[in-house]
């Protein structure tokens, strides 16, 4: 009898150690409850064109980013939800179960790969510095000036290692760092190229600024996956090769980067697997 209660005990223990490890597999497999869902919520930005901006017409967020937000959804056959955020808020709004993916222009670095996984890149670039027209055309001619930048973005860190004796100025969004700079608050504001490109084309005062040619540092851009959803993320790597081997990758970067725009700038990178 003994042995029968010791064996039952065991076969408990057995099942519940079972029923962990399913628990587990199931809260893990972000990728299944998206499909049960049938709706995938991403993480974009609306106030950083051309990756994501709330159209004035449609008054629905379009750009580079969301293009590429509804391929995924496509590739997994399920509705697409755009959650709107700003550089801050995008790894708070994954590690908190309120988004699936972010998909909102994020650079991928060391430091952030400890607290989330990112896919490979689909889209490259470089931090750039726009500044008055009558400024210097050297970066290293800003080392002690009043620079500003997005809060919570590798170019607010960038800044800080590149140009240790500068005072940087944090602003939520590009259009604030732009007032900043207009208003002599700040000599020089740095963003990405293309988001810089854009938002010049954009002003009214343009011929009052200029992006200087060189870079402060190279951006590689990834869709950002909560830690350990290694199906989500294959099934996200998956379709990223896809886009770029059948052109479609190509057409999305045409559509916001391509000579009819109003910021053209050649496309320099492949989508490849990691």
């Amino acid at each position: 009898m003994a042995t029968t209660a010791h064996n039952k005990k065991i076969g408990a223990l057995t099942a519940l150690a079972l029923l962990s490890t399913f628990s587990f597999a199931a809260h893990a497999d972000k990728l299944a409850d998206i499909k049960a869902a049938g709706v995938v919520k991403v993480a974009t930005f609306d106030a950083n064109p051309p990756f994501g901006a709330i159209d004035p017409q449609s008054h629905e967020i379009v750009g580079y980013d969301v293009d590429f937000a509804k391929a995924l959804a496509k590739s997994l056959g399920v509705k697409l939800e755009l959650v709107a955020t700003n550089p801050a808020n995008r790894i708070p709004l994954l590690q908190s179960g309120k988004v699936d993916l972010i998909v909102a222009d994020i650079t991928i670095t060391p430091e952030r790969a400890q607290v989330i996984d990112f896919s490979t890149p689909y889209f490259v670039t470089g931090q750039q510095f726009l500044v008055a027209a009558s400024g210097s055309d050297k970066l290293d001619s800003y080392s002690k000036a009043r620079i500003g930048a997005v809060k919570g973005t590798t170019g607010e860190q960038a800044l800080h290692q590149r140009f240790p004796q500068s005072r940087v100025l944090a602003y939520d969004d590009i259009p604030l760092a732009l007032t900043a700079l207009r208003n002599g608050n700040v000599q020089a504001i740095t963003q990405d190229s293309t988001i810089l490109a854009g938002l010049l084309a954009e002003a009214p005062d343009k011929a009052k600024f200029k992006i200087l040619p060189d870079l402060l540092s190279k951006e590689e851009i990834g869709v950002g996956v909560t830690k350990g959803e290694t199906a989500l993320l294959k099934a996200v790597n998956d379709e990223l090769v896809k886009l770029e081997q059948n052109g479609e990758a190509a057409k999305i970067y045409d559509v916001w980067f391509g000579p009819q725009t109003k910021a053209p700038a050649p496309r320099s990178f492949k989508i490849e697997a990691k």
